[in-house]
């Protein structure tokens, strides 16, 4: 997965703006994103602090690692199974 080129403190304070008031237009226009961003990080990171934004990429990404692992461990349990089901 691609990774932003904004960190969890400038979307916050991008969205910190939006809730001040400013237009959707305007921010995406003055950061460089679409406007469709913005309702996205307004989705993900809406509500949430800095802090609580590490703390959430810091759990997708060990969701990720486990994601993997577990499919490793699948797929040499798949391994085994066959090898143990043909006649020799």
């Amino acid at each position: 997965m691609k990774r932003s080129r904004f960190t969890e403190e400038q979307i916050i304070g991008v969205l910190k703006e939006a809730e001040a008031g400013a237009k959707t237009a305007d921010l995406a226009r003055k950061h460089g994103v679409s406007e469709a961003t913005l309702y996205d990080w307004k989705a993900k990171y809406g509500g949430l602090e800095v802090s609580e934004a590490k703390r959430l990429r810091a759990l997708e990404d060990e969701n990720a690692k486990l994601k993997r692992l577990l499919a490793e461990a699948m797929l040499d349990n798949a391994g085994l199974k066959d090898l143990l089901t043909k006649k020799w």
